[in-house]
């Protein structure tokens, strides 16, 4: 496998021209956008392999993980990490604890939930991504392995972060954070995951999280929106592999406007915490973002939105192959830092 992420990597840094030859010959344009021309490299040369969908949940996730470890940016060496397990009833919830060698101490923890539709992802998935925001904001970011599905269905790898997050509430303080306050981020599933805390959070009169970090989340299993047909066919999200990601997730006869996994259905988000949410302009859920921002803005929720329109889905795990996606994360930090710089800390529920 250092072999091939060597050769790809190597082949990243060829000309834009001569990439988009190789895939394809044509720059690939959708609905007025242009694909990166690195993504468009990767996605012609995925486009070669088999789906996630067509083989056993165990089957894909070995896949998955191989692929994005390819591809994977190495994580800023200033910053530290520790892998260990949070006690919960029953079960020990595997986490991944970054920390900056400098600490801002008035900036809260953030827990992090990586991508993977709920079937696939871990540790590894969003480790280059946690090590930069540790580093950007200069505080604890803790990466939570929770629960997978089809083995364990929806709601469990939820409460692996429901858990987690108030974990972090009782011990940010033990790890140079304020104390009592956590904030919370994630993508794609992680995103929608964030967007149900945070809501939870208040339906429970629990404290609420400092900020809500989603990038291309899924806040709405409902509503049919039209980026789910036009970009229906992109890498590395389509619409087929979406439904056979929640084909595993749901349980049997599960109801998807249930509001722990349809946040977007809620009807009273008025008084959430700050959200920043991004989108990729390659993906199907880019208009499920876009109106889940709207929808918060409109309740007076202070919300920061960004499409980076040339980016596909997960592009966080892309930042060693494209120089867009990489500079895409750090702009996302930055937004985050630029967040936390002005946060009001006294939110409750």
């Amino acid at each position: 496998m250092a072999f091939q992420s060597t050769l790809i990597k190597m082949l990243l840094k060829l000309p834009q021209g001569l990439l988009i030859k190789l895939a394809g010959g044509q720059p690939t344009q959708i609905g007025g956008r242009t694909l990166d021309p690195y993504l468009q490299f990767i996605s012609f040369g995925a486009s070669k392999q088999p789906p996630l969908s067509s083989f056993e949940p165990a089957i894909s996730r070995a896949r998955a993980a191989n692929a994005l470890a390819m591809l994977a940016a190495s994580p800023d060496p200033s910053i530290s990490s520790e892998d260990f397990a949070i006690a919960a009833p029953g079960r020990q919830i595997p986490v991944r604890l970054y920390r900056p060698s400098v600490q801002t101490p008035d900036h809260p923890m953030m827990v992090y939930m990586h991508m993977g539709g709920g079937v696939i992802g871990d540790l590894e998935t969003c480790d280059a991504f946690c090590a930069l925001l540790a580093a950007k904001l200069g505080t604890p970011i803790l990466s939570v392995d929770y629960r997978l599905a089809p083995e364990h269905q929806f709601p469990k790898g939820l409460d692996d972060c429901i858990f987690a997050y108030e974990w972090a509430l009782k011990k940010a303080e033990s790890y140079g954070a304020p104390a009592g306050q956590a904030a919370i981020g994630g993508d794609s599933m992680g995103g929608n995951f964030t967007a149900v805390i945070a809501q939870e959070m208040r339906r429970q009169h629990k404290p609420l999280p400092s900020l809500q970090l989603m990038l291309y989340p899924a806040t709405n299993l409902v509503t049919p929106f039209p980026s789910a047909t036009l970009y229906g066919d992109t890498y590395p999200l389509s619409t087929e592999i979406m439904e056979w990601f929640m084909g595993h997730y749901l349980p049997e006869g599960q109801d998807p406007s249930d509001l722990r996994l349809s946040p977007a259905l809620e009807s009273r988000v008025e008084q959430l915490p700050p959200a920043i949410i991004v989108t990729a302009g390659f993906d199907p859920l880019v208009d499920d973002g876009a109106a889940y921002a709207k929808y918060l803005e409109a309740a007076g929720v202070p919300v920061t939105y960004k499409c980076f329109d040339s980016l596909a889905h997960g592009f966080t795990a892309f930042m060693a192959v494209s120089p867009v996606a990489k500079a895409a994360c750090h702009e996302v930090a930055d937004m985050v830092a630029k967040a936390y710089a002005t946060l009001d800390t006294g939110i409750v529920a």
